[in-house]
C-alpha cells in the first residue's frame, strides 16, 4: 500500500511540475515564415562533349550536382540527365539551393556557391510562381550572394541578431533538400563561432538541424521566427547529413548586402599576420599560465602588423576591447573592422602584456600558388633533435617564399623533429624564440637548448607557418 502512494505521489509530481521543460512547438513558425523561403534553380552551361579536354567525341553524360551522397545518385541522375543528356548538344548542369526574401521589392538572400557561375537563376515562390533572379553581387569569402526579382509586395523574413542565440537553444531551418521544397527541421544551436578551414572570415553558427543538399542558402530561425543565418555547409563522411551543419551568421551576412548595395563588393579589414591555436606546450614555452590567444606565426612584410610593430611569436589576446581566446575568432572580428580604423591591441610577448594600436588595412588578394623547393646543397650534419639542414639558396627563397633567414631541413632522423611532425622540406624560422639564420647559428642554439622544458619551433612549409612545441630528454 505505501508503494502505491508513493508511485502515486511521483506522477502527480511529474506530470504537475509547472517547471518541467517541453518539446517546442514550429507549427506558427512555420504559418509565419514559410512564404518568404524560396526555392533556387541554377543553369551552367558547359562547352560540349566534342570540346572537353579529351573529350574524343566521346557521348558522356551530364555530371550530376556537387555533394550528392551515393545512395541518391541514381534518383539525380535520372532527374537531371534523363534522355537527351548525351551527345554533342551543348551540356546544361543544374543546382538546386534555397534562399529567403528579405526586403518587399524583391531583394533575396542565399549562398554564393548555390548561385556560382550561373548563367540563369529561377526563384520559385511558394506560391508556384516562378521568376527569373538577377545576381546582384556574391562575396565567395562569406558564402553569401544577393540576388534581385522584379515584384513588388513579396512576403518577408524578420532579421534576428546571432550575438543573442545561446547554445542549446531550438533553431529551425527551411529550404529544398534533394529538391524537396519547404522541408522544414529543427535542432539546437551545438556552437558558436566556429571557424572553419575554408572559412576564415566567418564565425559560423553550428547546429545539429538536418541539413543536405538543397538547403544550401536557406533560412535558420530562432524561436522568435527571426533569420540568425544562412544554412551554408555540413560536415560529412558520406556526403549527408551527419549531425554537423553550419550557417553564416545573418548580421554578418547583412553587412555584405550592405557592401554589394552602396559599393558592388565587399572589402575586409587586414592585420597582415598568419596565426595560429596556442597549445599546452607552446603555452608553457611562452610563459603563459594557461592556452589562449592568436599566435603570430609569419608577419606580412609592409602590411599593417609590422608597421605596428607587431613581431613574430606575440599573441593576440584581446582585439578592441573583445578578448581572443582561439585564433579562429581573430580573422572575422578584423574583416569586420573598417578599414583605416585604428584597432587597439593586447599582446603576450615573452611573458610581458603589451598595449599595440595597429591601423587596420585592406585584404589584399591571395596568392595561393605553392613550389617546390630545386635541389638542395650539401647538407649538414644532424644534432640533438634529429634533423639535417642545410642553408636556402636565393632560388629557394623564392620558391619556399621566404625572404630571408632560416634553414631547410633535409632529413628527419628518430628524435623530437620527427615526433612532432617536422618534415623534409620545411623550413625552420626560429628556435625558442631566436631568428635562425643558417645552419652554423642553428646549431649553435640546439647546442644550449634546456632539458625537461617545452621549447617553441617555428618551420614554414608550402609557404604556411606554424609554431610547433617539444621537449629535450638530453
Amino acid at each position: 500500500m505505501l508503494n502505491l502512494m508513493i508511485l502515486a505521489l511521483g506522477v502527480v509530481l511529474w506530470f504537475g511540475n509547472p517547471a518541467r521543460a517541453e518539446l517546442p512547438d514550429f507549427t506558427e513558425l512555420v504559418k509565419n515564415n514559410g512564404n518568404a523561403v524560396v526555392n533556387i534553380s541554377t543553369t551552367q552551361k558547359a562547352a560540349p562533349a566534342a570540346e572537353q579536354p579529351d573529350g574524343g567525341g566521346q557521348q558522356d553524360e551530364q555530371p550530376l550536382p556537387q555533394d550528392v551522397p551515393p545512395e541518391m545518385e541514381e534518383f539525380f541522375r535520372r532527374f537531371f540527365q534523363g534522355p537527351g543528356g548525351r551527345g554533342f548538344q551543348p551540356r546544361e548542369t543544374n543546382s538546386l539551393g534555397s534562399g529567403f526574401i528579405i526586403s518587399k521589392d524583391g531583394y533575396i538572400l542565399t549562398n554564393h556557391h548555390v548561385v556560382a557561375n550561373a548563367s540563369e537563376i529561377v526563384v520559385k515562390l511558394k506560391d508556384r510562381r516562378e521568376l527569373v533572379a538577377k545576381l546582384v553581387g556574391s562575396d565567395e569569402s562569406s558564402d553569401v550572394a544577393l540576388l534581385k526579382l522584379e515584384a513588388k509586395d513579396l512576403p518577408v523574413v524578420e532579421i534576428g541578431a546571432p550575438d543573442q542565440l545561446q547554445v542549446g537553444e531550438w533553431v529551425l531551418a527551411i529550404g529544398t533538400p534533394f529538391g524537396f521544397e519547404q522541408s522544414v527541421t529543427a535542432g539546437i544551436v551545438s556552437a558558436k563561432g566556429r571557424s572553419l578551414p575554408d572559412g576564415n572570415y566567418v564565425p559560423y553558427i553550428q547546429t545539429d538541424v538536418a541539413i543536405n543538399p538543397g538547403n544550401s542558402g536557406g533560412p535558420l530561425f530562432n524561436m522568435q521566427g527571426k533569420v540568425v543565418g544562412i544554412n551554408s555547409q555540413i560536415y560529412s563522411r558520406s556526403g549527408g547529413y551527419m549531425g554537423l551543419s553550419f550557417a553564416v551568421p545573418i548580421d554578418l551576412a547583412m553587412n555584405v548586402v550592405e557592401q554589394i548595395k552602396s559599393k558592388g563588393k565587399v572589402s575586409r579589414g587586414w592585420l597582415g599576420v598568419q596565426i595560429q591555436d596556442v597549445t599546452r606546450q607552446l603555452a608553457e614555452s611562452f610563459g603563459m599560465d594557461r592556452p589562449h590567444g592568436a599566435l603570430v606565426a609569419k608577419v606580412i612584410p609592409g602590411g599593417p602588423a609590422e608597421k605596428a610593430g607587431i613581431q613574430i611569436g606575440d599573441i593576440i589576446v584581446e582585439f578592441n576591447g573583445q578578448v581572443v581566446e582561439t585564433s579562429g575568432e581573430l580573422p572575422p572580428r578584423v574583416g569586420l573592422t573598417p578599414v583605416d580604423e585604428q584597432a587597439k591591441l593586447k599582446v603576450i610577448r615573452q611573458g610581458e602584456k603589451l598595449d599595440m594600436t595597429v591601423k587596420i588595412g585592406l585584404l589584399p588578394a591571395q596568392h595561393t600558388a605553392q613550389n617546390t623547393p630545386d635541389a638542395a646543397p650539401p647538407e649538414v650534419a644532424s644534432n640533438r633533435l634529429g634533423v639535417s639542414v642545410s642553408d636556402l639558396t636565393p632560388e629557394q627563397r623564392q620558391q619556399l617564399q621566404v625572404e630571408k633567414n632560416g634553414v631547410l631541413v633535409q632529413k628527419v632522423g628518430k628524435g623530437p623533429a620527427q615526433e612532432i611532425g617536422i618534415q623534409s622540406g620545411d623550413v625552420i624560422l626560429r628556435l625558442q624564440n631566436n631568428t635562425v639564420r643558417d645552419s652554423a647559428e642553428f646549431n649553435k642554439i640546439v647546442s644550449k637548448l634546456p632539458v625537461g622544458k617545452s621549447i617553441a619551433i617555428l618551420v614554414q612549409r608550402n609557404g604556411n607557418p606554424l609554431f610547433l612545441a617539444f621537449k629535450l630528454e638530453k
